[in-house]
């Protein structure tokens, strides 16, 4: 479900409006989950729709949050920006523009990596899964 964008725009922060919306990227190193490690869900900042687990986060290198996978699958567009080719990913409900997917990920956790700007998150510490509406994923974390 996409909202009004005048409504986002009241919402989110100048950031998390053109990452979203614009297909923007945050700068390396800058976002707020890169050196993060806190057990707990990451979610759609527009939506709340749950995208990735800490359980599946990893230190790439690459200066933005990286995911094995992600926890239900996301919407994958051909991104032929800045002369790249590239696989972009969006959230299901709201079409979130939330980073892109690469082939360089751990070989063991099936090869992907899953590159996200920050801006486009928000997380939800595990202890706080059921009160915030999120109590199935709270097995995960015991």
């Amino acid at each position: 479900m996409q909202k009004d964008k005048e409504a986002l725009r009241q919402q989110l922060t100048p950031e998390q409006y053109a990452v979203t919306q614009e297909a923007a990227t945050e700068r390396p190193f800058s976002g707020e989950y890169d050196d993060f490690d806190q057990p707990g869900i990451f979610v759609d900042v527009v939506s709340g729709e749950p995208l990735f687990s800490s359980l599946d986060k990893y230190d790439a290198g690459c200066g933005w949050p990286s995911f094995t996978k992600p926890i239900d699958k996301l919407k994958e567009h051909r991104d032929q920006s800045f002369g790249m080719e590239r696989v972009e990913v969006r959230s299901k409900e709201a079409g979130s523009h939330l980073g892109h997917v690469f082939t360089d990920g751990p070989v063991a956790e099936g090869g992907l990596r899953y590159c996200i700007n920050s801006a486009a998150l928000r997380f939800v510490p595990a202890d706080q899964l059921e009160s915030e509406g999120y109590g199935q994923y709270a097995a995960w974390f015991k």
